[in-house]
């Protein structure tokens, strides 16, 4: 414990240090500001980390949650066949529980209005995996999860409210969903989120053939609970022998297919992380910056307090005593620096909520919680300590005899140098986030540029879901699909209009195996993979896609004509070099084989970026000849393409009558124009665009500040100098000239350092280099611009100071030596 004396003397300090400050209240208006922005900053960045990536999940012991995947040769990570999750359910060894997942989308026609629901398919140990009871009533059963039983759904907090008004008695009740009625067998907790804001829970029993009956068809997630004292790599070894014995008793199927295991945070994190904790990377160069500026501030100003140091030594105070007092000053200006950030990280903490992406995960995590609060105040004693250490080993170093002596002449040479090496620090490091930044605006003009093999513009696509009473058979399913666009196309604005199972760039996936000609290969996982779209015959017209050869489909392409495809560039670049596809037969896993007919551009599906690592081919099915036990589960999910001479807003309400017209129960859902799909799909890189061109403009500011800080205590110090100079016939201009050149002179060599540094990192940090596009890691254009910009505000930071110097009088100068 500190005793009474050592609490004495920290009193003492304290109070000294605070008059101290108070009779300087620009410099301590100044140094506060500057340790408040570099605080905030990285308070309102951390509580991001802290959200999305440190706090745990809402789940008992959620450390041993983890999600099992399969993979192939070029795709790391895919879903679960159904037959195969069972296998895994029943033979492993590794894990307490197992539950199979999938998304699935509900319409809810009763009680209430008609309303599109997110909704999630598990088999009955996935409340039970996570750890998780509801509210009210039961989980899901093992005796709901298989084929025929009655059906029975949970229901969300927010719809129990909506729909029950709260009602105990819901459960037990009904809910209509996609025209079949559910009993509500239980009510899950308020605030329930796994992976998406759900609103429905029913059993996944396999009651979907085309989708759940194939060990080929890769459609569900697979969760699962380690066993206490189990490691993901000890499970990974296990899953793996459990593969290799269904490779060899179903080889069709699993020949080639491998084990994936990750944990649950990882999962829901994904590559966000690498990117989060980059942006955090960035905004402490921000701190450091603000620590130099403020470093620089009190080692001009200790510079200046010499003549006292010099008295107080020679009366008997130690080297700690005065480096202890000036610790002590530096970390209240710090803590009363931290206490402002943690209102700068309000404030900003509440414009970066507004620009996060929708889909960034776990961002309900994100705010000002006691961990951050924590940090704030741990950065603010830290930071404290930096920038103030240097200054008082200075001003302790010095001897007493020369310091008196140069007390009353001016500044020692070595804080001079310091001075000059702090500013360096500050460009170099403002050089590499602006660095940064230049890099990422560069690649999302690039991306703007990029044709992504359709037409964006005047195109809007929206979900529509059928009235039950339509879709009791695949005939009537697609009947209603054909009159329901005859009726949208006759709407005023309307041009052409079509539906397709994927949009691109939107995300989906309906990936699968195909192989030319009819013999199968002997493993479907080990063929040739393409995106399938389903589409109807104006597809191409709606799109904007080109036709390169042959014919896209006709209404004559129904379900008893011959089969027929379509193919993009790459698929016929790659399988048909130097020949004509169309006429060749190419078959479809779990479809069947069919002629090609013609051949259409590529579309960019997976991103503006994507330069078709990533099963880049493509192949067009009609989707009026999907045979009848596909049709349920696929027409379901159908988007309608609308291309039109109105803008969206305008042509809506009339394509929403028409729905409505045909039956109330049919609610649009997810409209969208192809422009904000498009945006959306680059959405990943707007966050550490606007941030790191934030922090960027945060770190220009505050190293021009310094270096006008730097320029203007040196010319105040060699005011003699430049009087003497004046004095033998130095003109303005020279005088000018001199301090402007040694302006440049502390910039330019802190550009040379951060020009190798952002070289060096861009190549070192790969969450920044993939978020590149057509632009080179150290790209001379960006380097080049970035670095004019900071010598021109190095030249307007010490105009001011120059301007000042040219007034001296050399007379004045000459009479105070």
């Amino acid at each position: 414990m500190l005793g009474s004396a050592t609490l004495d003397t920290l009193a003492h300090d304290l109070r000294f240090s605070l008059r101290t400050l108070t009779r300087n209240p620009g410099f301590t208006c100044v140094a506060v500001l500057t340790i408040a922005l570099g605080i905030g900053a990285n308070s309102a960045m951390f509580s991001v980390v802290q959200g999305i990536i440190l706090a745990p999940l809402p789940f008992p012991e959620p450390d041993r949650l983890v999600f099992l995947w399969q993979n192939r040769p070029g795709v790391p990570q895919l879903e679960a066949s159904y037959p195969n999750f069972k296998d895994w359910e029943r033979t492993s060894r590794s894990f307490n529980s197992m539950s199979g997942i999938a998304f699935h989308n509900f319409d809810l026609t009763s009680p209430g209005k008609a309303e599109h629901l997110t909704g999630i398919r598990g088999s009955s140990a996935f409340l039970a995996t996570l750890g998780v009871k509801p509210a009210l009533g039961r989980d899901i059963a093992a005796s709901d999860d298989v084929v025929n039983a009655p059906p029975v759904a949970l229901i969300s907090d927010r719809l129990w409210r909506e729909r029950f008004s709260t009602d105990p008695r819901a459960v037990g009740g009904s809910v209509v969903l996609d025209g079949k009625s559910y009993t509500v067998a239980g009510v899950l907790p308020a605030g329930f989120h796994f992976l998406a804001d759900a609103d429905v829970f029913t059993p996944l029993r396999p009651d979907m053939p085309a989708i759940y009956g194939e060990r080929s068809v890769d459609a569900i997630g697979v969760l699962a609970r380690l066993k206490p004292g189990m490691t993901m790599g000890q499970a990974a070894a296990e899953m793996s022998a459990v593969q290799s014995d269904l490779d060899r008793r179903y080889p069709d199927a699993n020949r080639g297919v491998g084990i994936v295991i990750t944990s649950l945070k990882q999962q829901i994190v994904g590559d966000v992380k690498g990117t989060v904790l980059l942006l955090f990377g960035a905004v402490s160069l921000v701190l450091l910056i603000a620590c130099a500026n403020v470093a620089s501030l009190l080692l001009a100003r200790s510079t200046a307090r010499a003549r006292e140091f010099g008295i107080r030594a020679a009366l008997g105070a130690s080297r700690g005593r005065v480096v202890r007092q000036l610790l002590t000053e530096s970390t209240v200006l710090s803590l009363v620096g931290g206490a402002l950030g943690i209102a700068v990280a309000w404030f900003g903490l509440r414009a970066l909520l507004l620009v996060l992406p929708y889909n960034l995960p776990r961002s309900a995590n994100i705010g000002l919680h006691l961990p951050v609060l924590v940090f704030s105040i741990l950065t603010s004693l830290s930071a404290g300590i930096l920038f103030g250490l240097a200054p008082a080993l200075h001003s302790a170093r010095a001897p007493v005899q020369d310091t008196l002596q140069k007390a009353s002449r001016g500044a020692t040479s070595g804080s001079n140098a310091s001075l000059r090496r702090l500013v360096m620090l500050q460009f170099a490091l403002t050089l590499v986030l602006m660095t940064g930044a230049g890099l990422l605006l560069r690649s999302i003009r690039n991306l703007w540029h990029v044709n992504p093999g359709f037409d964006t513009q005047h195109v809007v696509s929206f979900k529509v879901g059928l009235s039950p009473s339509f879709t009791r058979t695949p005939a009537g399913t697609r009947e209603t699909y054909q009159q329901l666009l005859t009726r949208i196309r006759q709407v005023p604005g309307v041009e052409v209009d079509d539906i397709t199972n994927m949009v691109p760039l939107d995300g989906g996936d309906n990936s699968g195996p195909f192989w030319i000609g009819t013999a199968q290969p002997a493993s479907l996982q080990e063929a040739p993979h393409a995106l399938y779209f389903w589409t109807g015959p104006d597809y191409l017209k709606t799109m904007g896609i080109p036709l390169l050869q042959g014919r896209f489909f006709t209404p004559a392409d129904q379900v008893a004509s011959g089969k027929v495809v379509v193919i993009d560039s790459v698929l016929a670049e790659t399988f048909f070099p130097g020949q004509n596809p169309v006429g060749q037969t190419l078959t479809v896993g779990h479809w069947g084989a069919a002629r090609v007919v013609g051949v259409v551009g590529h579309v960019r599906h997976w991103g503006l970026d994507d330069l078709g690592t990533y099963n880049p081919r493509q192949i067009y099915i009609p989707v009026y000849q999907l045979p009848d036990y596909m049709v349920t589960d696929f027409f379901r999910n159908l988007t309608i393409l609308v291309r039109t001479t109105l803008p969206p807003a305008a042509v809506m309400p009339g394509i929403r009558d028409v729905v409505y017209g045909s039956s109330p129960d049919q609610p649009v859902y997810g409209i969208k124009t192809m422009d904000e799909v498009v945006s959306e799909s680059m959405e990943s890189r707007n966050l550490p665009i606007i941030l790191l061109s934030t922090f960027a403009v945060l770190a220009l500011l505050l190293a021009s500040i310094g270096i006008y800080g730097v320029v203007s205590y040196s010319v105040m110090r060699r005011t003699p100098e430049i009087g003497i100079r004046m004095a033998l016939g130095a003109n303005k201009g020279q005088i000018f000239r001199l301090v402007v050149r040694q302006a440049i002179w502390m910039a330019g060599a802190g550009l040379v350092i951060g020009i190798l540094a952002s070289i060096a990192l861009v190549r070192l940090l790969p969450s920044f280099s993939h978020l590149l596009y057509g632009v080179g890691q150290s790209d001379p254009f960006t380097l080049l611009g970035v670095s004019t910009v900071l010598l021109i505000a190095a030249v307007l930071a010490c105009y001011v100071p120059a301007r000042r110097a040219m007034r001296i009088d050399p007379m004045d100068c000459l009479r105070t030596e």
